[in-house]
């Protein structure tokens, strides 16, 4: 076999975007006409200037390669324009293209991606969710309603989800950590508690952040929701300073869980070290691939660390972090997103049941893509997948964080 072709496809889920803005969709067919599927979930630069990049990784690195040869493509990437060192876009770029090639593989040999990685370790995938708005809630005051969001997470435990995030505590910007508002932590209290009362201990709460505190903030806002006993506190002071984020863990008596915003066993290998999180995170269309990520599942294992695939992409990525978490004896949770958007595009072929992810048995990722739904849903606005803001913290009025995406969609 032999790489031959690729497509890419930037579909933007309908408004209000749950998963993002757009999601880049890599399509690779071999000479010998099988087609693989990954998904490269990359933020820090525009959609067309990353098509740039993945088309570039992908004839530069990979091109007319045997797609087994996962490892001798990865260390071309890795170490391209004398770098070895992560680099957030191209690793990027080159996870998608990764994904694919194991889609490949696996239906080369009429086998799902997982028994290519040690077979089955777990038949079913435990699934959490991120709590969105129901149908009759008020979209924009969903975020600041403890009470709605108590009403979201029972849904969602009726649903049989065992575990449901949230993340009430007031903006994440560029400005880097900043000292949560009293009305922040307040908030977050409330959340808790709300959520608490709602569901009992039929499911653990995970308690997310996008990076916002300083350390002394993140402590100081731990602390006040220790009462509640949430599963995670997620990454609760900016990714790049791992010492700091030790000092939060070894602080508080919540786990830390962080890695969706980093790349490569190189980062998550720091953070294993020093002790600055139990729980990672990797979102696979950024981390390097199934094959890195398979690797660093290793190294938390040494650590006595455990992995909860991250999600806020679209549902190929989903699909190799679920090949991923049946793989792997230290799985904690994997993140999933249902919306229709989400299950049309691979026609329903992966499907959270009851709470769990039952491992798929389909070839490949197991997923069969709508080509024609993705290409009939183009990206044609100007915005990142992700944004911070650049306004500080609101001491005065308070703050309200959107899940991700305005509720307009833009």
């Amino acid at each position: 076999m032999k790489l031959q072709d690729l497509d890419i496809i930037v579909t933007a889920p309908p408004a209000p975007g749950w998963g993002g803005r757009y999601w880049i969709l890599v399509k690779l067919t071999t000479a010998c006409g099988i087609v693989g599927w990954g998904e490269c979930y990359a933020s820090s630069v525009g959609p067309e200037a990353m098509r740039s990049v993945i088309t570039d990784v992908f004839e530069r690195h990979m091109a007319n390669e045997n797609p087994e040869n996962i490892e001798m493509m990865f260390r071309r990437a890795y170490s391209s324009g004398f770098t070895q060192r992560p680099d957030l876009t191209v690793m990027g770029a080159f996870s998608g293209l990764e994904i694919a090639c194991w889609d490949i593989l696996g239906k080369a040999r009429d086998r799902p991606v997982y028994a290519l990685l040690g077979g089955v370790m777990n038949e079913r995938v435990r699934a959490y969710t991120y709590l969105y708005p129901l149908p009759h809630h008020d979209i924009s005051a969903f975020w600041s309603s403890p009470e709605m969001a108590a009403e979201s997470a029972l849904d969602a435990v009726n649903r049989g989800y065992t575990a449901v995030k949230f993340d009430p505590a007031g903006p994440y910007t560029g400005r880097g950590g900043h000292m949560p508002a009293m009305s922040d932590i307040t908030q977050s209290v409330a959340f808790c508690r709300a959520i608490r009362e709602a569901v009992g201990d039929r499911a653990d709460l995970l308690f997310g952040t996008h990076g916002q505190f300083t350390t002394a903030g993140a402590i100081r806002l731990a602390q006040a929701i220790e009462p509640y006993s949430p599963l995670w506190y997620e990454e609760p002071i900016p990714p790049d300073n791992i010492a700091e984020m030790a000092k939060v863990a070894n602080a508080v008596r919540i786990p830390v869980a962080t890695g969706e915003r980093l790349t490569t066993k190189a980062e998550f290998a720091p953070v294993l070290r020093s002790g600055a999180a139990t729980i990672l995170q990797p979102a696979l269309g950024r981390a390097g691939g199934i094959w890195e990520m398979k690797k660093v599942a290793a190294m938390a294992e040494v650590y006595n660390a455990q992995m909860a695939p991250h999600l806020y992409a679209g549902s190929v990525e989903w699909a190799a972090n679920i090949h991923l978490a049946v793989s792997i004896p230290n799985l904690l949770l994997a993140e999933t997103i249902e919306t229709p958007f989400h299950d049309q595009l691979i026609k329903g072929s992966i499907r959270v049941e009851d709470g769990f992810v039952t491992a798929p048995t389909a070839p490949g990722l197991g997923i069969d893509v709508d080509e024609e739904l993705a290409r009939a849903h183009p990206y044609t606005a100007n915005g990142l997948h992700l944004e911070m803001q650049e306004a500080p913290c609101d001491y005065v009025n308070g703050n309200k964080f959107e899940g991700g995406a305005p509720a307009t969609g833009d």
